[in-house]
C-alpha cells in the first residue's frame, strides 16, 4: 500500500492517534481535538458537539472494544481526511467498521465519524455505550 499523502499537521496528529491506540492510553486526546470537534455516532442521527464530549465518547468506546485493530488507511486528495478500517469485538460480537476523521490545517480533529457493521455488532456496541454513557450523552445534547 502506498504511503498516505496527508497535510503535515494532519499526518503528525494521525501518528499521535495511532501511538495512543498502541499504548492503550488516550489521555493526550484533548490536545488533538479542535474545541468545536464533533462525533458522529453510528447509533445517533445528530452529532455530539464539543471536544469534552468527543473525548468522553472515544475514551469510553476504547474501553468497550476488545481486540481492536486497524487494518487499512485511505486519505482524500486534500490531505485533511482519513478513513481507518478497523475490527473489534463487543460482548463477544465481532464487528468491522471505519473511522472517518477530518482534520483542520492545524492538524486538529474537527469531525470524527464512525460506521459499524454487521447489525449485531452495532447493536452490542450501542447497548454497551448506552449503558455507560446514556445519561451523559442525553445531558450533553440538552
Amino acid at each position: 500500500m502506498s504511503e498516505l499523502k496527508l497535510h503535515p499537521n494532519a499526518a503528525a496528529s494521525l501518528a499521535q492517534w495511532h501511538a495512543m491506540i498502541r499504548q492503550g492510553d488516550l489521555k493526550a486526546l484533548p490536545q488533538l481535538l479542535a474545541p468545536q470537534a464533533v462525533f458522529r455516532s453510528p447509533m445517533a442521527h445528530t452529532p455530539y458537539p464539543g471536544a469534552p464530549v468527543v473525548t468522553m465518547i472515544l475514551n469510553t468506546v476504547f474501553e468497550v472494544f476488545e481486540d481492536f485493530t486497524y487494518h487499512r488507511e485511505l486519505a482524500t486528495a486534500d490531505g485533511l481526511n482519513v478513513v481507518l478500517e478497523f475490527s473489534a469485538k463487543v460482548g463477544g460480537k465481532e464487528l468491522k467498521g471505519i473511522d472517518m476523521i477530518r482534520f483542520d490545517e492545524q492538524g486538529k480533529i474537527v469531525d470524527f465519524e464512525v460506521m459499524v457493521r454487521p447489525m449485531s455488532g452495532l447493536q452490542a456496541l450501542g447497548e454497551e455505550m448506552g449503558r455507560r454513557l446514556g445519561a451523559y450523552l442525553a445531558a450533553s445534547k440538552a
